[in-house]
């Protein structure tokens, strides 16, 4: 069925008789410019001019072609799908200078921490299209780096930017979790997550991370908690005064025990990661636990005809100006 998106633009169709009744008047009170034949002879063996002469009956169908157009013609009707999920989540990544112990490994290559992390986190987010997401890194302190969004494409690239040693060194897991926990509280989504890794134990910020958990359970905002690292001893690589590099064995200290708390009080669970596979199934755990019934959202699509009308009317419009610089063009 045809119809017109704006078929305001309709009325304007009633001006295309007017003008042609107007262009008659002024056609027929040109000819008295000419009280000979012999004149008109004589102008046609002129040079041509470059003023061009629009034939009127190609100027009003392009005109009527311009006004539909306008008025955005469409036709057919398919109905198409929008999901959402009503989740919101947060991902919260620790920073501090710990987080470049070499003790994951990406296609069997030792790599930091923080580099096997934003790998999975990058594949997390991939695999979560229809939810609301947020980045906050933290160290002695944190620091968002997207806030809530379904641009999915700037999360990533907000991602690849994190680092270690950009915010002074420290772990302050609970002032990280009340920031994340802010950006929730007043959402009025239906799920509202945070996922928090950290490989260490909190030793800055003025906030208790329980004290910090015990909001987020009022709230109903679930924690999950990852504790990243190897158990006993990692290699990380340390750059001396004179621009050396060397590997040290430093102690792997992750407050478990708080962390499982944490994810206890809040409805959330805690994970153990000490390589980037097991990260990667903590991550994919969590995408299967934080399921939710799909909101559809149907709307309808159409068949649009403006382009189609706007093209014929350019090339009408483009023959006409070709043929008013011919001599065949006819004198009115």
């Amino acid at each position: 069925m045809l119809r017109f998106a704006h078929p305001d633009w309709l009325w304007l169709l009633a001006l295309i008789p007017v003008l042609a009744w107007l262009g008659g008047r002024v056609s027929r009170s040109g000819a008295l410019l000419f009280p000979s034949t012999h004149l008109i002879a004589a102008l046609g063996k002129r040079p041509r001019r470059t003023a061009l002469g629009f034939n009127p009956r190609l100027r009003h169908l392009t005109l009527t072609i311009l006004i539909l157009a306008l008025a955005r013609p469409q036709t057919g009707h398919q109905f198409s799908e929008i999901q959402a999920s009503g989740i919101d989540i947060v991902l919260v990544i620790d920073v501090s200078t710990s987080m470049n112990a070499m003790d994951f490994q990406v296609d069997n290559k030792r790599v930091r921490r923080i580099d096997a992390v934003k790998l999975v986190v990058d594949q997390f987010i991939d695999d979560r299209p229809n939810d609301r997401l947020a980045l906050l890194m933290f160290a002695s302190k944190p620091y968002m780096m997207s806030p809530l969004t379904l641009d999915h494409m700037f999360l990533t690239e907000r991602l690849s930017r994190i680092e270690t040693g950009v915010i002074e060194d420290g772990t302050a897991i609970g002032t990280a979790l009340s920031s994340a926990v802010r950006r929730l509280h007043d959402q009025p989504s239906k799920s509202r997550i945070v996922i928090l890794l950290t490989d260490g134990e909190n030793n800055a910020g003025k906030i208790n991370p329980m004290q910090a958990a015990e909001v987020a359970a009022t709230l109903k905002i679930k924690v999950y908690t990852i504790g990243a690292g190897s158990r006993g001893q990692a290699p990380v690589q340390v750059t001396d005064e004179f621009g050396r590099t060397r590997t040290l064995m430093m102690n792997v200290d992750i407050d478990e025990d708080g962390l499982t708390r944490i994810a206890n009080l809040t409805g959330g669970r805690y994970f153990r990661a000490t390589d980037t596979q097991g990260l990667k199934d903590i991550y994919a755990e969590i995408d299967r636990l934080e399921t939710t019934t799909r909101k559809v959202q149907g709307f309808t699509l159409s068949r649009e005809y403006f382009p189609y009308l706007l093209g014929l009317a350019l090339l009408l419009l483009v023959g006409e100006v070709a043929a008013s610089q011919t001599r065949w063009l006819k004198l009115p």
